[in-house]
């Protein structure tokens, strides 16, 4: 079991920057690859990026590369993400999530197992 708690969400104006984290419980967190979701209202949730378990392989959503930047730390057993230049539409609940598979990046939403409760970005414009 593997429960997740994001932090780091607020307001910010255009062209700002924020740094989430996820904090993992568990003694199993370096096994697993981590992702960020986020979902505006009206919206479905949408993949924003991906790490391995190992932090070798990243994969980024079109919309956020160059701009956004994920790691983590197994050690502290949390998963980071960076976000510079943010815009009005990265407006969003962000979600980190966790799943068991392997050393790869997974994109897809349902495959993940363990999900944070979210944690709210506003950017004004």
């Amino acid at each position: 079991q593997v429960q997740l708690v994001e932090s780091g969400g607020g307001l910010v104006q255009a062209g700002g920057s924020l740094r989430l984290s996820c904090a993992a419980s568990g003694r199993t967190f370096s096994r697993y690859a981590m992702g960020w979701f986020r979902q505006a209202p009206g919206k479905e949730r949408e993949f924003v990026t991906a790490i391995s378990w190992s932090g070798s392989s990243t994969y980024y959503a079109d919309f956020v590369k160059g701009r956004f930047t994920i790691s983590r730390d197994n050690a502290k057993n949390t998963v980071y993400l960076q976000m510079n230049s943010l815009k009005p539409e990265d407006t969003a609940v962000y979600y980190c999530a966790a799943g068991n598979f392997g050393d790869v990046v997974v994109r897809t939403a349902h495959l993940y197992h363990y999900w944070g409760q979210g944690t709210q970005v506003t950017v004004s414009s």
